[in-house]
């Protein structure tokens, strides 16, 4: 299997960019968006404390407004993950 950089949750690649978090390839046919609107500090942590998670769509023939399959909230990063790996599992796998 070749090496590949950055993280793996799950077998799908994960990357941060900012308080967005895209779960997946941009080469299979969805992806999960993640967004963290609020956080807290706790310590020296910044836990997230609300997340939108996104399943969407990657061909690049879609329009943005249909690229949106499914959306949902969670009130923590854990939660957030936890929803969307079934998701982009799921829809990977056609169901």
């Amino acid at each position: 299997m070749p090496q590949q950089e950055g993280l793996i949750y799950k077998r799908h690649p994960l990357r941060r960019v900012g308080s967005m978090i895209y779960y997946g390839s941009m080469a299979d046919p969805f992806i999960i968006l993640m967004q963290v609107k609020d956080s807290r500090k706790e310590k020296d942590l910044e836990l997230a404390t609300r997340v939108t998670v996104e399943l969407q769509r990657t061909a690049p023939d879609c329009r943005s407004r249909d690229r949106v399959v499914k959306k949902s909230e969670k009130d923590s990063l854990y939660a957030a993950m936890d929803i969307s790996a079934i998701w982009l599992e799921r829809a990977l796998a056609g169901k």
